[in-house]
């Protein structure tokens, strides 16, 4: 049994990945988590009282409380999620991300690394500080029909990205510089339950519902590879316990999809799952509406995965169809989850319009 910490375990990813491990394994747990507007507890009810799963209200900037954490619980493995996510909020707010995700990351690194020289030969070895970023570093595929893969130069395009390439630049140079066993993970757009509503997936869902507008940014054309939540969960826990020091590995879902089909696909399995519309709305599709694009919006993401399957035989459980139909079905059956989720200050208006 090995003890795990998940930065930002109270989030979208980061509460999957503890929900796998403590339904599927037998390491200890420390959720260390801030709980920003986009972390909540709720997300891990069903796993909250087991005897394996412990939460610590930390902010990953703060160097005593990570110093005090890694003292008493002493892990092996560091699952760093925490992070600020989302683009069009970096675009309206960037200094937030730059704190998160670059100093933050930077503590959280001094902090694992002053505690891992202190550990006898044989636990240095085995540790692992597992540090989980995005495709969006690698910046825009633009319409050549290529895949980032783990050797793609950075060109991250917006305040996010290029905050989140920043602390992968550091947790590479602490591997290098001092020896930290690290591991680098870089995945494409994620979906599932129990997501945040400002991404464009659960905005959908619960917009058509309310008969709101569905906003459509620019033209719909931008194209992602998308990949489902609980898959890419699977796919970090494996990289934590079995991946290389010094290795990077890409993780995508073999699902590009342009914005505009996934927005309709909602609509039609809304269509079946949700026949009852809110007044005035015949068709869930009628309610797309097309707007200004985002600044500096990116044409298209998608990751060679072939590498995690080779070296550490992972691939994707879901299909983006039979992903996207649990998604809804979730929301459908959760909605009361999503009215708790947000406490005031967002209520899916449009962010990132920039200036």
């Amino acid at each position: 049994m090995k003890t795990i910490f998940v930065t930002g375990g109270a989030g979208f990813i980061g509460s999957a990945v503890i929900r796998h491990l403590i339904k599927q394994s037998d390491h200890a747990v420390v959720n260390l988590d801030k709980l920003t507007y986009a972390g909540n507890l709720e997300s891990l009810k069903e796993i909250e009282s087991s005897p394996h799963y412990h939460f610590e209200q930390i902010d990953i900037c703060d160097p005593f409380g990570l110093e005090r954490v890694f003292e008493q619980y002493q892990p092996d493995i560091v699952m760093h999620l925490a992070a600020e996510s989302h683009v069009d909020r970096s675009i309206d707010g960037p200094a937030a991300f730059i704190q998160t995700n670059i100093v933050g990351t930077y503590t959280l690194l001094e902090a694992a690394r002053k505690y891992w020289e202190t550990l006898p030969l044989d636990k240095k070895s085995e540790f692992r500080f597992h540090h989980i970023s995005t495709d969006e570093v690698y910046g825009d595929l633009g319409d050549s029909s290529g895949l980032f893969t783990e050797n793609t130069p950075y060109a991250p395009s917006s305040p996010y990205s290029a905050s989140k390439a920043s602390s992968d630049h550091l947790v590479r140079a602490w591997h290098r510089t001092y020896r930290l066993p690290t591991v680098v993970t870089n995945c494409s757009n994620n979906y599932g339950p129990y997501q945040f509503p400002e991404k464009l997936i659960p905005l959908t869902i619960l917009n058509a519902l309310e008969g709101k507008p569905l906003p459509i940014y620019g033209k719909g054309d931008q194209i992602r590879d998308w990949l489902y939540v609980e898959d890419h969960a699977r796919a970090l826990c494996l990289v934590a316990t079995e991946g290389k020091a010094g290795e990077t590995y890409n993780i995508g879902g073999h699902a590009e999809r342009q914005n505009l089909e996934v927005v309709q696909s909602i609509c039609e399995l809304l269509e079946e799952l949700a026949p009852d519309k809110p007044k005035n709305v015949s068709r869930y599709r009628d309610l797309i509406t097309f707007v200004r694009d985002r600044p500096g919006h990116d044409r298209r993401y998608a990751i060679d995965a072939g590498k995690i399957r080779t070296e550490l035989g992972w691939a994707p459980a879901e299909t983006f169809e039979t992903g996207l139909r649990k998604t809804v079905e979730w929301y459908l059956e959760n909605r009361a989850w999503c009215e708790r989720v947000q406490d005031g200050s967002y209520r899916r208006e449009r962010l990132g319009v920039g200036v």
